[in-house]
């Protein structure tokens, strides 16, 4: 097994981890009741100090409900966390979840066509812009490394959602990235197409350069489209693998009990 690097982690964190793995697995359902926090902290061998933080955090998150004195209840994070749960949602356990990239897939080919728009209408000092475009294209034709272009492309994204002066896509597009980063390695031999095409992303901006946002709209979409299709294409054949490879280990193995088994109780304050 090849060595990794070691992550330096509190005790709260690795609580938090811990459950937040089970509840967007689907171990802990929807409104169900984790065991209390004297439980989890027997049976996790930590203090209840570290369990409240790690209990915050998962509040915090969307992912439960605490409540002083009573259960603390899964959440449905589907309705109530944000694109922060996406990085943990994408690579589970050292995998890449299919589906997850697919919708991730699905959302970057519909911003990014109306972020090259808004950057060809909004975009303040186009000459700076331009320098900026100017050094990512130069870096997609230079560049070989496969993780490498794709590091140069997201820059290149990353300048245009700057000039598109939209606060909403720059929070989106964080999340996103954040997502989309740890999967890089895994995603280089598909992406190769699109991150090697140095004239589609050259055209994308020219046309915001000059101002022309449905130029910049067409341009984004003829680029992003063809590998999205593709990639798409790759991720479902994968999802329905995974599938059904799950389906049949757990006909065989039948269910996994949860990593902190304890009986939910009512939690007294403390």
């Amino acid at each position: 097994m090849a060595l990794q690097p070691v992550v330096k982690r509190s005790v709260s964190a690795d609580v938090f981890e811990q459950i937040a793995a089970e509840v967007l697995s689907g171990e802990r359902a929807p409104g169900s009741a984790l065991p209390s926090e004297r439980q989890l902290a027997e049976a996790l061998g930590v203090s209840r100090p570290a369990v409240r933080e790690a209990l915050q955090r998962l509040a915090a998150a969307g992912l439960v409900a605490v409540r002083q004195g009573d259960t603390t209840t899964v959440l449905d994070y589907r309705r109530g966390a944000g694109l922060e749960i996406l990085p943990r949602l994408l690579i589970r356990q050292g995998t890449l979840d299919p589906t997850v990239a697919r919708s991730i897939l699905e959302a970057r080919l519909h911003n990014g066509p109306k972020v090259a728009e808004l950057a060809a209408a909004r975009a303040g000092d186009r000459e700076a812009l331009r320098h900026e475009l100017n050094r990512c294209l130069d870096a997609l034709a230079r560049e070989t490394e496969p993780v490498a272009l794709q590091r140069h492309a997201l820059a290149f994204w990353d300048h245009l959602v700057d000039a598109a002066d939209s606060i909403v896509f720059r929070l989106m597009n964080n999340m996103l990235r954040a997502a989309y980063e740890p999967a890089l390695e895994a995603l280089a031999p598909l992406m190769t197409a699109e991150v090697g095409n140095v004239a589609g992303y050259r055209a994308i901006a020219e046309a915001v350069l000059a101002a022309d946002p449905p130029a910049a709209t067409a341009a984004a979409r003829a680029l992003l489209e063809p590998a999205t299709t593709a990639l798409i294409a790759a991720l479902d054949a994968a999802a329905a693998t995974s599938n059904t490879a799950s389906a049949t280990s757990n006909t065989a193995a039948g269910a996994t009990p949860n990593t902190a088994g304890a009986t939910p109780n009512t939690e007294e304050p403390s």
